[in-house]
């Protein structure tokens, strides 16, 4: 393991590196840091070298001066340019995943796959950006830490928080610290963003879908029809999870990863 730090723009980006051989970047998502991907990063550090980032505004990294997907995007090609990196397979999950196909928008050349882990390629509906909207009133009025404690146990599916208390303690318990203006920068990027669903129906690369078939952020009835989208996709549906599915249900997701990543090795 080995964790950098590069600038852009004068402002630190930090990201961790592990293992060696095919190059894949796992980009978490939002109210969450590097630290989500703990299990599949055990799971595939021995066979890959895991890119592993926090977005602006994430942890130690600074927040931007403007935050979009697009400019989550820069961030993410930046280190792959600190790196020499020409390709890379990247995934990512939840807001991840919407700066995923921001960037296989605009650098199509730079991957050898990509995937959406519990994501979708749609805009936010009126009634989500209606909530995003309520959302950053929450944050103003009752600070980032508190909205988070909120919304978080939402994530989990029934299943888990029946059946599973330990997993949503251990999440709970270690909720990242994030500014307010970081998660209002972010709510208003992800309110803001385009649909790209011509980015999976274009991709000329294999993408990958993981989803929760009980997952209330990207909802299976959404992100199930994505998966047709592209020439060749691999999907993974999990049945008692929410929209962590790295977490709820851990052997399907790296079994999941592993075939993808296999499958690319091979071809």
């Amino acid at each position: 393991m080995e964790k950098k730090i590069i600038k852009h723009n004068q402002k630190e980006i930090h990201y961790t590196i592990y293992g060696e051989g095919l190059p894949v970047m796992l980009i978490h998502g939002f109210g969450e840091d590097d630290t989500v991907w703990r299990n599949p990063i055990a799971a595939l550090k021995d066979d890959y070298q895991l890119i592993v980032p926090q977005l602006p505004g994430t942890g130690r990294s600074a927040l931007a001066d403007e935050t979009r997907m697009e400019t989550l995007a820069l961030a993410v090609l930046q280190i792959m340019d600190a790196e020499r990196l020409d390709q890379v397979v990247m995934i990512g999950h939840s807001m991840g995943g919407y700066t995923t196909l921001a960037f296989a928008e605009a650098h199509p050349d730079r991957l050898k796959g990509f995937g959406l882990f519990h994501s979708t390629a749609f805009a936010d509906s009126e009634e989500k950006k209606a909530n995003r909207r309520k959302g950053i009133e929450f944050i103003r009025e009752h600070g980032g830490a508190e909205f988070l404690r909120t919304i978080t146990p939402n994530l989990f599916s029934e299943n888990t928080k029946a059946n599973h208390p330990e997993i949503v303690k251990e999440i709970m318990d270690n909720i990242p610290a994030y500014t307010d203006e970081a998660l209002i920068a972010y709510y208003q990027a992800m309110l803001h963003r385009p649909d790209r669903t011509d980015v999976l129906r274009t991709a000329k690369v294999p993408v990958l879908f993981i989803i929760g078939k009980n997952d209330q952020a990207a909802p299976y009835a959404d992100t199930l029809p994505q998966s047709t989208l592209p020439d060749t996709a691999y999907v993974s549906i999990l049945p008692q999870a929410g929209h962590l599915g790295m977490w709820e249900d851990t052997a399907t997701c790296n079994h999941a990863l592993k075939e993808y990543l296999s499958g690319i090795v091979d071809e």
